[in-house]
């Protein structure tokens, strides 16, 4: 029997037309973003809202500016070196304090039981020692007089043994009395080179042990003098002469071993303290020059320390003041000034601007020569300045370039200037 055959559904007229149309929309997709791929993007801004800098031969001055700020040159910290309840307050803040000059004192009653224990264990320690060395000394003593007994014995005994050898040979001196005189006079003999001996040693031993002694006495008369020192560390002296700052005690207070108790701003003169842009880290230098503006007049300073750690993208810069130092300067004084970094050379330059922070200087957006639109542009620059920049490629002299701030600029390749 004949059973019809169907068409396949890939054959059908309908799915044959539909996929036709979605084959045309799909090239004519492909055409357009073709052709817009050519198209820039843009932003239209008014000419009025953007700052424009002409490129132009010159000289570039090599320097950066500076805010420094007046602080001083020297500070003490005091710190309370045993603590304990505040006794009296004797100096406030804002004083001028000598050196030396008591400022408070403590009461410490343990501290005071402890040094005592302390300071009668050293002086036993003390006099333990001073009482072995002088026990060296009588032994020494002694052994020299028991050598000198020896020496004067013999030299006696050969006196009498002359004597009574004489005697004896005439028969009016016995046998016994001779020989006793002879014996005697040979047992000193014998023992004393064994006196002699035994002094040497023991004066050799005196003398090793003499300087271990002295030694030892001279850390337990130190330690005394530190025990002692403790209780004179009760009261709080100026370590310099200043201006005392930052003390804010009240008596009957306790304040612990190490607590700060305030601080003393020595009368040395003052330090500058600038913090500089992280670009110029690896210029500057100790020992370069600037100056600052003080009284309507410039004062010479020069770089004593650069401190390389950067903080907010700034690193802290320390200046010392050349020559003697200006009068009228208060503690936190900010000064205009300009640090040197370089001689003064020939140079193709743009005017520095807010454009630097964002495009750090890759890039820029140049005007055509109507001034209706600017193109994005990459250029080298060299060195910059805070009114500076150095143009090493890129851009010509004449060109016009948007200095101001480039902020929604950083995805469009064209800012159209609109009146």
């Amino acid at each position: 029997m004949d059973r019809p055959i169907r068409q396949p559904l890939w054959r059908r007229r309908r799915v044959v037309t539909a996929a036709g149309v979605a084959a045309a929309v799909l090239a004519l997709g492909a055409v357009g973003a073709f052709a817009l791929s050519g198209v820039r993007s843009a932003v239209r801004v008014p000419a009025a809202n953007v700052t424009l800098g002409t490129v132009q031969p010159g000289t570039f001055h090599d320097f950066v500016v500076i805010r420094p700020l007046a602080q001083p040159k020297d500070v003490i910290y005091l710190d309370a070196l045993e603590g304990g309840q505040v006794q009296q307050v004797l100096a406030q803040a804002g004083d001028m304090v000598k050196a030396g000059q008591p400022l408070l004192t403590f009461r410490n009653t343990e501290l005071e039981l402890d040094v005592l224990d302390r300071e009668g264990r050293l002086v036993e320690s003390i006099t333990q020692l001073q009482t072995y060395e002088k026990q060296l000394e009588d032994a020494r003593v002694a052994n020299e007089k028991a050598e000198a007994q020896i020496q004067y014995d013999i030299t006696r005994l050969q006196r009498t043994a002359q004597r009574r050898d004489g005697l004896a040979a005439q028969g009016y001196v016995s046998r016994d009395l001779y020989e006793q005189v002879h014996d005697e006079l040979d047992h000193n003999r014998k023992i004393l080179p064994l006196q002699t001996q035994t002094n040497a040693e023991q004066e050799a031993l005196r003398k090793r042990q003499l300087p271990q002694i002295e030694s030892e006495l001279a850390t337990l008369h130190e330690s005394l003098q530190v025990t002692r020192a403790k209780l004179q560390n009760l009261t709080v002296r100026a370590p310099v002469a200043g201006r005392l700052t930052d003390m804010d005690i009240k008596p009957g207070e306790i304040r612990n071993r190490g607590q700060r108790l305030g601080q003393i701003v020595a009368d040395t003169g003052f330090k500058l303290q600038a913090q500089v842009d992280e670009y110029y880290l690896d210029r500057v230098h100790p020992g370069e020059t600037g100056s600052v503006t003080l009284d309507g007049r410039e004062v010479p300073v020069r770089v004593t320390r650069v401190d390389p750690q950067v903080k907010n993208a700034t690193f802290q810069v320390d200046f010392a003041f050349e020559g003697a130092m200006p009068h009228g300067l208060l503690p936190g004084q900010a000064l205009e000034g300009r640090l040197t970094l370089g001689g003064d050379r020939p140079a193709l330059l743009l005017p520095a601007g807010p454009f630097l922070d964002r495009t750090g200087g890759d890039w820029v957006m140049v005007t055509n020569a109507a001034g209706t639109q600017a193109d994005r542009r990459r250029v080298r620059i060299g060195r910059r300045s805070a009114e500076q920049v150095e143009v090493l490629g890129g851009l010509r002299p004449g060109e016009r370039v948007i200095t101001s701030d480039y902020s929604g600029f950083e995805k469009v390749d064209r800012v159209v200037l609109t009146r």
